[in-house]
């Protein structure tokens, strides 16, 4: 378990990191390697995908990893790497709000500071059949986590992600209101992917009360617009393993297919990958 004096250091730093116009730049890690490679690359921060670790793990993405595996990869991303670690644990892991606090509290054991904590379902829809879970139930989550932080006394960031975009359940207003309801209850960021358009962003960046994250990637403004427009944080989900596993696909169909080699050309260099797995935190 990390030290307590330690997390609660780089819970700190971390929240200090949220700053619009000059936003924290997460590209999104998924086991040690990338972890490392990530912070190599200069990131001040490491933020998981839940995406990148489920497939790694040989699961699908939407809530289908057991929290225990999960952790587990937060874990040894977390012993890895020297910079601050935010765990995108999807919609928490657990069915209630009490089973969101568990897996807080096992977050903060695994090492990592910050959270996304999202609000789609991707079991049977509700009632009204909204993709979302309601912003009373979400809200009562968010609570949870953050209740179970600061009874650790760690100033963990919890990142609301918004899902009206993404999946399709709203627009601006909807998105302020929930980003109103979940910084009510105790979220310290709120997260909109699938919003990528100036505009939007823009409208968002000036209606949420806190640090606004978007999910950007090709076709996306790139950072310096998206600083410009007050977002404070500026990751890319599961892009960077996609593109990953697109080179594995890509060199095997050309191994297969043709004999040649060319997609193995630029490849991080073995020693390279040695050196960063040999090396102390």
């Amino acid at each position: 378990m990390t030290n307590r004096n330690t997390l609660r250091e780089q819970a700190q730093a971390f929240r200090s990191l949220h700053v619009p116009g000059a936003p924290l730049v997460l590209p999104n890690a998924w086991d040690t390697v990338s972890g490392r490679l990530v912070e190599e690359a200069g990131a001040t921060a490491v933020a998981t995908t839940s995406a990148g670790l489920a497939w790694a793990l040989g699961a699908a993405d939407g809530d289908r990893l057991d929290r225990g595996s999960a952790l587990a990869a937060v874990a040894r991303i977390a012993s890895a790497v020297r910079v601050p670690v935010s765990a995108d644990i999807e919609g928490g892991y657990a069915e209630d709000a009490t089973g969101v606090a568990d897996t807080v509290r096992a977050v903060l054991s695994a090492g990592a500071v910050g959270v996304n904590i999202e609000d789609a379902r991707y079991d049977d829809a509700d009632d009204a059949g909204s993709p979302l879970r309601s912003v009373a139930e979400q809200a009562e989550r968010l609570a949870a986590a953050r209740e179970a932080a600061d009874a650790q006394g760690v100033p963990l960031f919890v990142n609301a992600r918004v899902d009206t975009f993404l999946r399709g359940a709203g627009g601006v207003d909807a998105t302020l209101e929930r980003a109103a309801a979940y910084r009510a209850a105790g979220a310290d960021g709120i997260f909109v992917p699938g919003a990528v358009d100036p505009g939007t962003v823009k409208e968002l960046a000036d209606g949420v009360d806190g640090p606004l994250n978007v999910m950007a990637g090709p076709g996306a403004p790139p950072v310096t617009e998206l600083a410009a427009l007050g977002v404070a944080r500026v990751s890319v989900g599961s892009g960077v393993a996609q593109a990953a596993y697109a080179l594995v696909h890509r060199a095997a169909r050309e191994l297969l297919d043709a004999g040649t080699y060319g997609a193995l050309t630029d490849g991080v260099d073995y020693g390279e990958l040695n050196r960063l797995l040999a090396r102390g935190r």
